[in-house]
């Protein structure tokens, strides 16, 4: 009596457990598979409009990926070489000239509210100079690519063989908000391994590894 309550016990367990993953099915998934990741980021800096429209090229911001394991995010520095003269969109210069023009006065200086962002973190004033009564503060970005701490990723080799950016990272020069495209599983990466397996760049040829001690070590 006892084995057969216990045996009655178990398969009632087990029922119940199979039907609360039947419910929650559509809301689980494999560890580290964020495709479609697209976190709101602190500053709305637009890749469609930089990498797109501008056609700034990925290295120029993410300098990192030929000589690092990782890309980057580009220190505010980068972004200065740009921003400290421009501080707005051209639409919005535009439309300053045309209401000082109405208006018969001269046009005032027109500050972009994202830029100034960058200009706060950064501790400048009105006039884009260092403020001495404020102190600089980090920009925290959100992660948008990030692999799980088992598995080992070196920008360096992929930019030496001239893999095209967008392979791992989608079309970045059309996203307003950079998501994750990729699954970047280890499915994924193999499969792309053995289909550039035996490519030639610049007369050399292109060897991927397929060993798991590439990746896992």
């Amino acid at each position: 009596m006892r084995s057969r309550t216990l045996t009655v016990l178990l398969l009632v367990g087990i029922l119940l457990t199979a039907v609360s993953l039947a419910r929650n099915a559509r809301h689980l998934r494999l560890p580290g598979v964020d495709t479609g990741f697209q976190p709101i980021q602190p500053i709305a800096f637009s890749h469609r409009l930089h990498a797109g429209e501008l056609a700034v090229g990925c290295l120029y911001c993410h300098f990192a990926a030929e000589k690092s394991r990782r890309a980057g995010i580009p220190p505010a520095s980068v972004c200065m070489n740009c921003h400290q003269y421009v501080a707005a969109t051209l639409g919005a210069l535009r439309e300053e000239d045309k209401q000082a023009e109405e208006t018969k006065r001269d046009p005032k200086p027109v500050e972009s509210p994202e830029l100034r962002k960058l200009y706060d973190a950064l501790a400048l004033g009105a006039d884009l100079r260092p403020d001495p009564s404020r102190e600089p503060v980090p920009i925290v970005w959100s992660r948008v690519h990030d692999l799980p701490d088992f598995a080992y990723f070196d920008h360096r080799p992929h930019v030496a063989a001239t893999v095209a950016c967008q392979s791992c990272h989608g079309p970045v020069e059309t996203m307003e908000v950079v998501r994750q495209e990729a699954s970047l599983t280890m499915g994924w990466c193999v499969k792309c391994h053995r289909k550039n397996s035996g490519r030639t760049e610049s007369g050399k040829p292109v060897d991927p590894p397929l060993d798991c001690a590439t990746c896992h070590y």
